[in-house]
Formats: structure tokens, C-alpha cells, sequence
């Protein structure tokens, strides 16, 4: 690790090959983990406590990661409000033995520093300096209203049994070694989680191999203890003429009780490749009953609300069905 100044800090290591996935090369799930370690490791150092997770903005994966890469995960704090410290990280990696850097992805996480008693507490204020410091700190601002639109979405869309899409649910306990360093569950797990619960529904609905291409508004509501269950829910919602659009819940509690909270929610667009890594087509989903149609709809707002934010359109053929 290396700290570069004093709002950033790096991660190099080597990827394993215990860090390869179902898709050959290293899950979105693993990356996502890699980034919430560096925006962690940010985010402590600036306020001096103990730091949660509280949003990761939207992220779209590119070229693989392969096992044996030479990875850098840069985390630089941009934004500060009271508590809360908006953190621009990058993943990249290349070749040990020389060659060209490659970024893999990059998005903003958001992270609340917080007392011992878990309310937040105020933070050291960024005061930018430099015109690209400037320029980050502005695209962090002009991003708060269009998260708070979809938080608001997210917040205000019904998920019941009703459905007829394509829907997995993934339980088990929430082991010691999930823990991080305040004792819950880190984020980087719980997205974890999330990538292989969406693997597996999205693989299902298509028959093939599956990967992520984006993740959006990983929205997290309260921690995850050790030793609670956890049941993480992943429905189809809407298809492109290539991408799968997987929401994506997260539960837990005690299981001496009958009651599950909702710890996590996000979107995540998968893609089936061909041998090539070529995004192939996928059937196109019909809703069929009203909550089908609810859920379609909803994922077709948070498209149109993403795609208010600079910069952060997904590509048409992830958006638009077949023949449209």
C-alpha cells in the first residue's frame, strides 16, 4: 500500500488465482471487495475513526482482471459533507513483467465515519486546491441530486412474491471470516454476495455463462452482524437486447427471531459472452403479471434517471430490447 497524499491512498498486490471466478478471469464480486478495502483504507485515514459504507455509485467493468495481474486501486477523497466522504476510486492493473496499464473501472463510494456508538460524527473538511481537485469535487456535487432520485426510486418500489420473472434466493450464515476491522460484515463481502446471487439468476435465465458489466446505487441501509442469516434475493427486471437487469436484495437477522432486514439493494446488468468475451444475445423477458410490469417500469426509470448523470449512460445494447 502506498499513500500518495494525504485524501489518497493506493493498493497494489498481485492478483491470486484463489481471486478467479466462474468467468475465468476475477469476478465483478472481487473487484467491488478490492474496492471497498481502498475507499475503506481512505476514508479511516482522513477521519481518524471507524468509517461504514454507505453508497457506491454506479460501475461498470471492463476488461477482465486476470489472475497473476499487477493491481492498483486508487481511492481519492473528493467531497466531504458533515460526516460522509465521497471517495473517486479506479481499479487498473497490468502485466508484472512490463506492458501497458489497463482501468478496469472506476466509481464513487461513499463512506460515514461514525462514534462508538455508531452515529455519525463530523469529519475534517477537503478543501480542494488544484483545478483537477476542482473538477472532481464538481462532478462529485453535480451527482448528489441524481443518487438521491434513485435512492428515492429504490426506496419507493414493492418487491412481493407475485412476480413471474426469473428469481434465486441465496441463505446462509454470515461467517467471522466476513468480519471487518468494527466487527460487521464489510461492504466489499456483501457486494460479493450480491455479484454471485446475480450470476446465478441471470445464468439461469439464459442457460449460459454469465458476467457483470455494471452495478448501480449499492444502497446500504444498516450493518450486517456476524453470525446472522442472510438471504440475498436476486429477480429479473428488465432485459436489453444483450444485457440482463438483476435487482438485487440483501436481508439479515438473528436467527434466534423470525425477522429480516434489509441491510443492501442494488441493480446489476450482466452479459452473456461467447468464447471470445463478446457479449452474445439474450431472450428477451415479457412481463407478464402487474408486478412483472411494476418492476419493468422501475428499472426503465432508474435507466432514465441514470442516464441524467454525465458521463454515465450504459451502453444502448444493455438498454434496449431486441429489435427496438
Amino acid at each position: 500500500m502506498s499513500d500518495d497524499a494525504g485524501n489518497s491512498v493506493t493498493l497494489r498486490f498481485l492478483a491470486a488465482p484463489t481471486d478467479v471466478g466462474h468467468s475465468g478471469s476475477v469476478d465483478a464480486g472481487t473487484v467491488l471487495e478490492w474496492v471497498d478495502k481502498a475507499a475503506y483504507a481512505a476514508a479511516v485515514g482522513w477521519a481518524k475513526s471507524y468509517c461504514v459504507t454507505a453508497y457506491v455509485g454506479n460501475i461498470h467493468f471492463t476488461d477482465p482482471v486476470n489472475s497473476g495481474d499487477m493491481v492498483e486501486v486508487t481511492s481519492t477523497i473528493v467531497y466531504t459533507g458533515r460526516s460522509s466522504m465521497h471517495i473517486h476510486t479506479v481499479v487498473s492493473s497490468r502485466d508484472p513483467k512490463g506492458g501497458p496499464e489497463t482501468m478496469h473501472s472506476q466509481c464513487m463510494v461513499i463512506f460515514v465515519a461514525v462514534g462508538p456508538d455508531g452515529k455519525p460524527i463530523p469529519v475534517p473538511q477537503f478543501a480542494p486546491s488544484t483545478p483537477a481537485e476542482i473538477e472532481q469535487r464538481d462532478h462529485a456535487l453535480a451527482r448528489i441530486e441524481v443518487r438521491e432520485q434513485i435512492v428515492n426510486a429504490m426506496n419507493a418500489q414493492e418487491y412481493t412474491d407475485a412476480g413471474t420473472a426469473e428469481r434465486v434466493v441465496l441463505r446462509f450464515m454470515a461467517s467471522p471470516t466476513d468480519v471487518n476491522w468494527g466487527g460487521k460484515v464489510h461492504g466489499g463481502i456483501v457486494m460479493k454476495w450480491i455479484d454471485e446471487a446475480a450470476y446465478v439468476c441471470a445464468s439461469r435465465y439464459c442457460g449460459k455463462d454469465t458476467v457483470a458489466v455494471f452495478s448501480g446505487g449499492v444502497r446500504f441501509y444498516r450493518p450486517l452482524l456476524i453470525g446472522h442469516v442472510v438471504e440475498v434475493e436476486a429477480r429479473l427486471v428488465y432485459t436489453g437486447a444483450k444485457g440482463m437487469h438483476i435487482a438485487v436484495h440483501v436481508r439479515s437477522g438473528d436467527p434466534k427471531t423470525r425477522e429480516m432486514n434489509l441491510t443492501t439493494y442494488c441493480l446489476t446488468v450482466m452479459v452473456a459472452r461467447d468464447e471470445t468475451g463478446t457479449a452474445v444475445p439474450i431472450p428477451q423477458w415479457v412481463p407478464v403479471s402487474d408486478e412483472d410490469k411494476k418492476l419493468h417500469a422501475h428499472a426503465r426509470e432508474l435507466l432514465e434517471i441514470r442516464g441524467r448523470a454525465p458521463g454515465n449512460r450504459l451502453p444502448d445494447h444493455l438498454m434496449k430490447a431486441a429489435g427496438s
